[in-house]
């Protein structure tokens, strides 16, 4: 009788995950996803009120966190922190901002407030955190659908999550032979507390569901197993690439 293959493992136990953007909707799911499955989980944000009460929630529920008040659009403070602990083994970047408007009536100081963020941020995070692993590894982005199509209103939200799409491919080339996986991950629309304004407008929600293969909306909780997924050793042959959670979105 020959042996069966064995299923790599989900757990996380042992391992050191940084989420940046973890204090609320998204973020906080992929926290409770990679502290769910045995991380030690960091919570960055630069809110300390909002870190404060996300960690305690999830301590609460008998998993292992604790917080840092960061803006992660500080490269110098974002590398003070990273040296102040010992290196993370998963980095989990939710930090994000949108800022939408016709394309003709963009203004510089959204430009440089979405790029500052979702751009800039993400490739240092990304960087910074890398630098200091040793291996195995693992950098994940909260990307988007729309770093795939495009969307109205969204000219530079979309200009900001293909640039993190290209980076991706290009770090995990890079990082590779380092055994540092670098992936994106991919969600349609979210109800989340931030999204509320844009599903209570009759024709933004109609715009939304008809383009969704699976007629509804996503869920917090449609992230999470992706997170743990692209994070442990079940997907430990996948890097450079995007996991899509978009409902069917860009099958179309």
């Amino acid at each position: 009788m020959s042996d069966l293959p064995v299923t790599p493992s989900f757990r996380l136990d042992g391992r050191r995950a940084l989420v940046p953007g973890g204090s609320r909707g998204i973020g906080l799911g992929c926290a409770s996803a990679l502290a769910g499955a045995g991380a030690h989980v960091t919570i960055a944000a630069r809110s300390a009120a909002q870190v404060d009460a996300a960690v305690a929630d999830l301590r609460d529920a008998g998993r292992d966190a604790d917080g840092l008040v960061l803006d992660v659009t500080d490269r110098d403070a974002v590398e003070a922190a990273l040296d102040a602990r010992a290196p993370f083994d998963i980095l989990c970047n939710s930090a994000g901002l949108a800022r939408h408007s016709p394309a003709a009536e963009t203004t510089p100081s959204d430009y440089d407030a979405v790029m500052a963020i979702n751009v800039r941020a993400a490739y240092f995070l990304a960087q910074g955190v890398a630098n200091r692993m040793s291996g195995p590894g693992v950098i994940l982005q909260i990307s988007s659908q729309m770093g795939h199509v495009g969307g109205p209103d969204r000219a530079v939200y979309c200009a900001t999550k293909h640039a993190v799409e290209g980076m991706t491919k290009a770090m995990a080339l890079e990082w590779g032979p380092r055994d540092i996986r670098v992936n994106t991950i991919c969600p349609t629309f979210i109800r989340t507390p931030l999204t509320e304004a844009t599903f209570a407008d009759p024709v933004r929600r109609a715009w939304i569901e008809e383009k969704i293969a699976l007629a509804r909306v996503g869920r917090v909780e449609d992230i999470m197993g992706a997170v743990v997924y692209l994070a442990s050793d079940a997907g430990a042959m996948v890097t450079g690439t995007a996991l899509m959670v978009d409902g069917g979105w860009t099958a179309a």
